[in-house]
């Protein structure tokens, strides 16, 4: 991988804090952050989804995505696309958000295997880190073997400083 650039896909259960962890490592890193599910959500807009996080909207969104996939295989186009502006770029992280396993390998390998995978698993702070969906694409989150894992269990106001921490170690095996 060119210099300085790092390919992180990031996955977890809904509400773990993975965005709020990409924030974090932006205080310290140029990071782009995008999701598979971006595209979906513009074309889920035109169905009339007006952004609710409900379980319904959740499975609705998944199931979307699912369709596009099998149709024209749209998300990873998508993504793969957005990695290419990110080789590019002068970010040094790319952090996508890749729920399904399946797509998290198509991903993987349309780097060149150079993307890192890592799960985000929640602590008790977060109510819904157990939660079942009813939809394969959170459902399944934990059923992959990821590069890492980051246990999100602790206190908020030491979470940056242990995350970016973690997030060192993973850059340097990466050069």
């Amino acid at each position: 991988m060119e210099a300085n650039k790092t390919v992180i896909v990031i996955n977890g259960k809904g509400g773990v804090g993975k965005d709020t962890l990409c924030e974090f490592a932006a205080r310290h890193y140029k990071v782009k952050n995008i999701s598979s599910i971006t595209p979906i959500k513009e074309i889920a807009a035109l169905c009339g989804w007006h952004g609710e996080k409900t379980d319904k909207a959740r499975k609705f969104l998944a199931d979307l995505k699912s369709l596009t996939v099998a149709y024209n295989d749209f998300p990873t186009r998508w993504i793969t696309e957005e990695y290419q502006k990110f080789l590019e770029s002068e970010d040094e992280i790319l952090f996508v958000h890749i729920r399904e396993g399946e797509e998290i390998d198509k991903f993987v390998k349309a780097t060149g295997g150079r993307a890192k995978t890592l799960l985000i698993r929640g602590g008790t702070r977060f109510r819904r880190a157990k939660a079942v969906y009813g939809n394969a694409a959170d459902d399944q989150v934990e059923k992959y073997r990821y590069d890492h894992v980051f246990y999100n269990d602790h206190p908020l106001e030491r979470t940056e400083a242990i995350f970016t921490a973690f997030l060192k170690k993973i850059l340097c095996e990466s050069k």
